[in-house]
C-alpha cells in the first residue's frame, strides 16, 4: 500500500491539475491515502502568489473528502515555506485552522527564493550551503508546529554551479537538525522528486536518511511532491524496499497532527 503525503494542486500557483484530477490518479494508481499539501510561502521578493486561502482549501478539501470516502483517504496538509522572521506568524495560523499534516520547508532565505540566483550571488557553494543548513536548524529550533521536514536538502537542487557539494561539509549542522527534530517526536520525508529532477540522490541523500535512523529517528512519510498527476507516488515501490533494507519499520501517515505507524 502507497500513501503520498506531498501532493499539489492547483490551490499552488505552480501546478494547473485540480485536485480531482489528482485524487482519481491516485485511486487508479491503488493508493491508499493522499495528502494535499499546497503551498504558503510569505513574504519572498520574487513572487506575492504563494498564498493560500486557508478557508476555500480546508472547504474543497472536505468536499474531496465527502465526495470520495468509499475510494481513498484524503488528508489536509499544507507545505509551509519557513523563514525565521515567519515563525510567530505561522504557529498562529496554524493553530487556528485544522491540518492532518504540515511540512515545514525552507525555500527562501533572507525573502529570496532558492529558484532564483539573487540568493547565491556574492556567496560561495560552501557558503550558501552553510547558511541554508544554519538558517534551517534556527527554523526547527524555534518552530513545532508541524509534523515533517520537507526536502531538507533542497539547497543542492538550486544555485549555478555543475554539482552539488557533498554532505561530509555539513554534517555537524545537519546532525543537529536531526537531533532537534527527534527531539520534539517530528520527522522527515522521503521527497522522490529527485527521480523527476535527475538528482544523484534520494531527497534528502542516503547518508542523511542512515544518519537519521542511528540517531533514533522512526517517523518517516513518502511524499512525490506531484504538481501533476503523471508524478503521482514515483518510485515509491524503490524507497519501501530501501527502507525495509536499511531496518526501518514503518512508514507514517497523519490524523490531526498525530502519527500513525504502518508497517512496511
Amino acid at each position: 500500500m502507497f500513501y503520498d503525503y506531498h501532493v499539489h494542486s492547483n490551490f499552488s500557483p505552480d501546478s494547473k491539475t485540480s485536485m480531482t484530477k489528482m485524487i482519481e490518479t491516485g485511486i487508479n494508481l491503488g493508493l491508499k491515502e493522499i495528502c494535499f499539501t499546497d503551498h504558503m510561502d510569505y513574504d519572498i521578493n520574487q513572487t506575492d502568489k504563494f498564498v493560500l486561502n486557508y478557508k476555500d482549501y480546508l472547504y474543497t478539501l472536505e468536499l474531496m473528502q465527502n465526495k470520495y470516502k468509499d475510494k481513498i483517504k484524503i488528508k489536509k496538509g499544507i507545505e509551509l515555506g519557513l523563514q525565521p522572521h515567519l515563525i510567530d506568524r505561522y504557529s498562529n495560523e496554524m493553530k487556528n485552522n485544522q491540518f492532518d499534516f504540515i511540512i515545514c520547508s525552507q525555500h527562501a532565505i533572507d525573502k529570496n527564493d532558492l529558484y532564483y540566483d539573487e540568493y547565491f550571488k556574492d556567496k560561495t557553494q560552501q557558503k550558501s550551503y552553510e547558511i541554508y543548513y544554519k538558517t534551517f536548524y534556527d527554523i526547527v529550533k524555534n518552530f513545532d508546529d508541524y509534523s515533517v521536514l520537507g526536502h531538507l536538502d533542497l539547497i543542492k537542487r538550486y544555485g549555478p554551479y555543475e554539482n552539488s557539494l557533498g554532505d561530509s561539509l555539513f554534517m555537524d549542522i545537519i546532525e543537529a537538525i536531526l537531533k532537534e527534530v527527534i527531539s520534539k517526536n517530528k520527522g522527515i520525508e522521503i521527497n522522490t522528486s529527485c527521480f523527476r529532477y535527475e538528482l544523484p540522490d534520494l531527497t534528502p541523500s542516503r547518508r542523511i536518511i542512515s544518519l537519521y535512523k542511528d540517531l533514533g529517528g522512526e517517523i518517516i512519510t513518502t511524499g512525490s511532491d506531484a504538481h501533476c498527476p503523471s508524478f503521482i507516488a514515483c518510485k515509491f515501490d524503490y524507497i519501501q524496499s530501501y527502507l525495509k533494507d536499511m531496518g526501518f519499520k514503518y512508514i507514517c501517515t497523519f490524523d490531526n497532527l498525530k502519527p500513525n505507524f504502518i508497517k512496511l
